[in-house]
């Protein structure tokens, strides 16, 4: 009875193991191989799997080969920041197909099919499942779907109002007067002075979050955002690796490093609005910074239908202050880099710009009224966006099988909506793409466009970034100060070299020579 008992028993584990072993063969061989056949029946075109890492040997040699060494001072960027995308959409046409691991990604550049897919956001939602790492960064309303986005966007949606921005400008002239107060120190003894400007625009970014977020200093704030830059350059690690299930339990150096950061960026956010909901209660109301706003309109949600599930949870609000933190902090830095090397270079728009400024404001402080009528730094911020998008591509999910287009995708299919590649679409924008020429944008980005789904460099959509009007405000105050203050010009030492860190960074920094007006 013993005997067959273990003979059993032994039957029952290799039966498990044999069907676990099937299992993994589908997953990293057999599936791949049918969703490969079934995307060339359709007429597209990609590489061909390879077991289990797909192209991601060829894509992490290609990303370090591109990030060895800068490029010329052109904008001619693409291959550089995106070289494994680049060659594939060259070598296979404009929808196309490469492998993520066992998983196929089809590159998107077509606008019709990128329309399509923006506007349809309960369809094409944004990944869900691989590597849970990933999330350690900022969940929140980027990572919500469906009903759940719908209710943290309606809960949020007040926080960016153009009358509570309002009250958000004298936070973002007071963290530009205190960074323009360090340029003017270094260049008291001497006319000019040259150094990296991207620190800067990092901590003046950072600090304005601080502010307009938690009502607090960047000194408050500097923690959270140190933290948040490391996150960025960890995923960016986690993004060039094949994701195995259940990896993220092993006691890696960089898995054990992501959590206790995200562990202790959830501390500091959790005091902070701990104290304010006491504050709250003990009725000192403070609804004039975004978690003031956010914790308000949180409440009458739930008043409102008289549950706690009609409102975000702690955990929930926690999630949205880091994604204030990362997003905002990391958009409107890029913006700006890229915007004073490109004025750096082109100096005819700069005094373009400064002229502008100089009518509208003279020497006084920029007001808001103002800085929405400035339509040279508008189009100047448009084609920066253009060649220097913050993202450089966007990921969508297939959960079933789904047409887009004349193509049908199989469930388990990532999309991406390539914004880089399209914004340098010669066929699209004409001979003069890699040309810096804000002037393309002189009637605005609809009648460049015609409608099409050509320029999306904060998405579109339903779900287009909530932050755009707080962004591009407190890029547009930024830039008006820096220009009513300095000139500046590119540096010997300057190297170019764009480079995706989550979002488009400067690899070696910006250094630019900066003179006093």
């Amino acid at each position: 009875m013993e005997v067959s008992t273990v003979w059993c028993g032994l039957g029952l584990l290799v039966m498990t193991l044999v069907w676990c072993a099937l299992r993994f063969l589908d997953w990293v061989w057999f599936k791949p191989k049918r969703t490969e056949k079934f995307l060339r029946k359709q007429g597209l075109k990609g590489s061909s799997y390879k077991f289990l890492f797909g192209d991601m040997k060829e894509l992490v040699k290609m990303v370090k080969e591109a990030k060895s060494k800068p490029i010329s001072l052109n904008h001619d960027i693409v291959s550089r920041v995106t070289p494994l995308e680049y060659k594939s959409v060259t070598a296979y046409g404009k929808t196309c197909f490469t492998w993520l691991g066992p998983r196929p990604v089809v590159h998107i550049t077509e606008p019709a099919m990128i329309k399509e897919i923006l506007a349809n956001n309960y369809q094409f939602q944004k990944p869900r499942g691989g590597n849970p790492l990933i999330k350690l960064i900022a969940e929140g309303l980027a990572d919500a779907e469906c009903d759940r986005w719908s209710k943290h966007r309606k809960i949020i949606n007040p926080a960016f109002h153009v009358e509570k921005l309002k009250h958000m400008v004298p936070a973002f002239y007071t963290c530009c007067t205190e960074m323009i107060n360090k340029w003017e120190d270094m260049l008291r003894r001497e006319n000019s002075c040259e150094f990296d400007i991207w620190p800067y625009l990092q901590t003046f970014s950072s600090d304005v979050i601080s502010r307009t977020a938690f009502g607090s200093s960047f000194e408050e704030g500097k923690r959270i955002f140190e933290l948040q830059q490391e996150q960025a350059e960890l995923v960016t690690q986690v993004l060039q690796s094949v994701y195995i299930p259940g990896s993220i339990f092993l006691p890696t150096k960089r898995n054990k490093k992501m959590k206790e950061n995200a562990h202790e960026v959830k501390a500091l956010i959790r005091s902070i609005i701990d104290k304010r909901v006491i504050a709250i209660k003990e009725g000192e109301s403070n609804n004039e910074d975004l978690l003031g706003i956010l914790l308000d309109s949180n409440f009458k949600a739930i008043k409102l239908h008289g549950n706690n599930n009609s409102g975000l949870s702690i955990d929930e609000i926690i999630e949205e202050c880091k994604l204030f933190y990362f997003a905002g902090q990391e958009t409107t830095g890029n913006l700006l880099v890229w915007t004073m090397v490109l004025l750096a270079q082109n100096t005819d728009w700069q005094d373009k710009a400064r002229d502008e400024i100089s009518l509208a404001f003279g020497e006084k402080k920029p007001d808001i009224d103002g800085l929405n009528r400035l339509k040279i730094v508008n189009m100047i911020f448009n084609e920066v966006l253009r060649l220097y998008p913050p993202v450089v591509s966007i990921p969508r999910m297939i959960h079933q099988e789904t047409k887009v287009g004349d193509i049908t995708l199989p469930p388990g299919s990532m999309i991406r909506l390539h914004n880089m590649l399209v914004h340098h679409d010669r066929d699209i924008w004409g001979d003069d793409v890699k040309e810096f020429k804000p002037e393309r944008f002189y009637d605005g980005v609809s009648k460049v466009t015609k409608g099409q789904a050509s320029y999306f460099p904060f998405g579109g959509g339903p779900r287009i970034c909530i932050g755009l009007n707080f962004a591009m405000l407190e890029s547009k105050m930024a830039l008006t100060m820096i220009l009513q203050h300095f000139r500046f010009d590119i540096s010997p030492s300057y190297s170019h070299a764009p480079h995706s860190v989550v979002t488009l960074q400067p690899q070696f920094g910006a250094h630019l020579i900066l003179r006093k007006l």
